[in-house]
């Protein structure tokens, strides 16, 4: 959905926001987050940017660091329509998007609509489904409509999926994400092991906190709008087509940052700048979620080490000057 799209939402719903209404609110969320898990201030500033610039995130890493609670936290603090999946290898396309059933007593089908159709969808083990059953969400994530016996139905926004997955080397089971099923979600984080100062606290916790929602879909709209909104001057964007341009000419790079990369990365800049109350985009924000937009889609050549996407993108930030 574009900016004129979310502006006329947020107008149905409430009053339109202001980039000092979205820092009070990533403040709210932030708070929420923190109450409820350890992770660094970093990450976190990409998990509120992806949010509030309505994308999909991918939470990447090993088993029992947080990845579902990081998703449940921010599902419980929207109090929107939450659902959730837990991938699995029989898992398939109709269990996610929906499907029809045949009711006798009415001679006719009947929709049955999967649990696709929320304000967020967790889909916890992501890599476990198999590649049809994850290009299932393809549409429901590009396009937030569902295609199913020919008829096109729309999911009502806001919309974000969260999944988590698993790396996939040493776990049985899995199965790696498609580049175009990659390319859907905005940004990629890993929350990896806590200081030691951090995990003690988490022993030391007796489960996880009640949280109470800290907002709603249609405040959540009015502040992806707002944020969508947020100035950005020609010469940031011929610094994040410069960066871009680095990444595809890269000698460790099949293939650099695509035109929607950098549309993704401007999109969630935004957001990072009307969450610190700014009206308009820095570089300092580009650099800031560089890494978590591009790096899952920067193609590696065959020969390169296994952290060339990593050192492709640190590169790229390394070599263009910000004017």
């Amino acid at each position: 959905m574009g900016v004129a799209g979310l502006a006329a939402v947020a107008r149905r719903g409430e009053a339109a926001a202001t980039v000092d209404d979205v820092a009070r609110l990533g403040a709210r969320l932030r708070a929420s987050v923190e109450a409820a898990m350890r992770m660094s201030a970093d990450t976190l500033d990409v998990v509120l940017a992806t949010l509030i610039a309505g994308g999909h995130l991918l939470v990447e890493d090993q088993p029992g660091v947080g990845k579902t609670r990081l998703a449940r936290t921010l599902a419980r603090s929207l109090d929107g329509r939450f659902a959730r999946v837990q991938a699995t290898v029989d898992l398939l396309p109709g269990d996610v998007v929906g499907t029809s059933v045949w009711r006798p007593e009415r001679a006719s089908f009947e929709f049955l609509p999967g649990p696709v159709f929320a304000n967020v969808l967790i889909v916890d083990e992501l890599n476990r489904a198999t590649p049809k059953t994850q290009s299932g969400l393809l549409e429901a994530m590009q396009e937030r409509q569902v295609t199913v016996d020919g008829r096109t139905r729309p999911i009502a926004p806001p919309f974000t999926v969260i999944a988590t997955q698993n790396p996939g080397a040493g776990h049985d089971g899995t199965y790696p994400l498609p580049l175009a099923q990659l390319d859907r979600f905005m940004a990629r984080i890993s929350l990896g092991y806590p200081p030691a100062d951090q995990e003690l606290a988490l022993l030391r916790e007796a489960g996880e906190p009640a949280l109470a929602p800290v907002t709603h879909p249609a405040g959540l709209l009015a502040a992806q709008a707002a944020a969508a909104g947020v100035h950005a001057s020609d010469a940031l964007l011929r610094y994040v087509v410069a960066v871009l341009d680095v990444t595809r000419r890269h000698p460790l790079a099949e293939a650099g940052g695509s035109p929607r990369a950098g549309v993704l990365l401007l999109a969630a800049a935004r957001a990072r700048a009307a969450l610190a109350g700014r009206d308009h985009v820095l570089p300092d924000d580009v650099q800031a979620l560089a890494a978590a937009v591009l790096t899952h889609r920067v193609q590696p050549a065959i020969a390169a080490p296994p952290d060339a996407p990593e050192r492709i993108v640190a590169d790229a930030i390394a070599r263009v000057r910000a004017r």
